[in-house]
């Protein structure tokens, strides 16, 4: 088609793919967790308070005494190419690039902090996307984790006058692949040990029991993600919930309070491993690897074990390339 010599240049049709991420402060200092965690926990998905109440409780009190306590958390993590999850998230990014052929274009975003779903959108419809998916990078469905990602998209749309057609990737807590991907990772790292674990602990981000009364389906989704987990894997695993938060009832049995009770069972080498997370973060290398070895072991504990999340291991990237694939199907790629 022969355009008229004043028609405004047309950038030419491709389809994005944009990876979403829980998100990450800019480094680990104060300041920086203070801002991230302001955005974080003013989402009324995140916290499902009236902001009338909750707003005087975060800005008096959660933000002038946690921020430290998180930074410090942070610096332990912290890499040379900054914030676990930003540098993994970004490395599954280029490792999907070119994946789905020359005019499919992968790139990531972040749901609090940078880079922001709403400026990667805009990015990706300004370079001539006019089909996205977007994938968040959550197996098991909840309110706090896909659905704000989601929102944040939809939000941007809103404002958009020629938007582009959306899909989203749905939760594959038990898709065959995803199953598959983390018995072959576990039992690879299962295999590296010197030691042969008597449990295998699997532990899931913690979200308050209202959500399941609710009716967020998360909780379901992290049971049935762990049975076929135990099922593929020929062994019985303990399924636990960290993180939690505030006052308010949260899905049990907790994290820590398993890890600080299993050597008085008798249970003294253990493997952990949080499925639920696509990539390792704060949660997992902070919490679990180092604070949950510790409390382990000082319990009694003498062989302690963190197996990673999938990252962007040839298990997991071969998992979200066949994933988004069948994502993609229709779409003239």
């Amino acid at each position: 088609m022969i355009l008229p010599p004043d028609h405004p240049p047309v950038a030419r049709a491709r389809i994005g793919v944009l990876l979403t991420n829980l998100g990450t402060p800019d480094g680990p200092d104060t300041r920086s967790v203070k801002r991230y965690l302001a955005e974080f926990l003013s989402d009324k998905r995140v916290v499902e308070i009236p902001q009338l109440l909750w707003q005087p409780i975060l800005r008096g009190i959660i933000l002038n005494t946690r921020p430290q306590k998180s930074a410090e958390a942070y610096a332990q993590v912290w890499g040379p190419d900054g914030s676990p999850l930003a540098s993994i998230t970004k490395a599954q990014s280029a490792a999907l690039q070119g994946a789905f052929g020359p005019n499919v274009t992968v790139d990531w975003a972040m749901r609090y902090g940078k880079p922001s779903i709403p400026d990667r959108l805009r990015a990706m419809k300004e370079a001539g996307c006019e089909r996205i998916l977007l994938a968040p990078l959550y197996p098991q469905y909840c309110g706090a984790t896909t659905a704000t990602a989601n929102d944040k998209a939809f939000e941007t749309l809103a404002a958009m006058r020629w938007q582009p057609t959306l899909r989203t990737l749905p939760p594959y807590y038990d898709d065959p692949l995803y199953v598959a991907a983390l018995q072959q990772s576990i039992e690879a790292g299962l295999a590296g040990l010197d030691f042969e674990p008597e449990a295998v602990v699997v532990s899931f981000h913690g979200m308050p029991v209202r959500t399941l009364e609710l009716g967020d389906p998360y909780h379901c989704h992290c049971q049935k993600t762990a049975r076929l987990l135990s099922e593929a894997l020929g062994r019985p695993v303990i399924i636990t919930f960290q993180s939690r938060f505030g006052r308010a009832k949260w899905l049990e049995p907790a994290t820590d309070d398993t890890l600080e009770a299993l050597p008085g069972k008798g249970i003294t080498k253990i493997a952990i491993v949080a499925p639920g997370f696509s990539a390792d973060c704060l949660e997992t290398l902070e919490e679990l690897a180092i604070r949950g070895r510790e409390s382990f072991e000082e319990h009694g504990g003498t062989h302690f074990a963190y197996l990673p999340c999938l990252n962007d291991s040839a298990h997991g990237i071969g998992m979200l390339r066949a994933l988004i694939a069948r994502e993609l199907e229709g779409w003239p790629v």
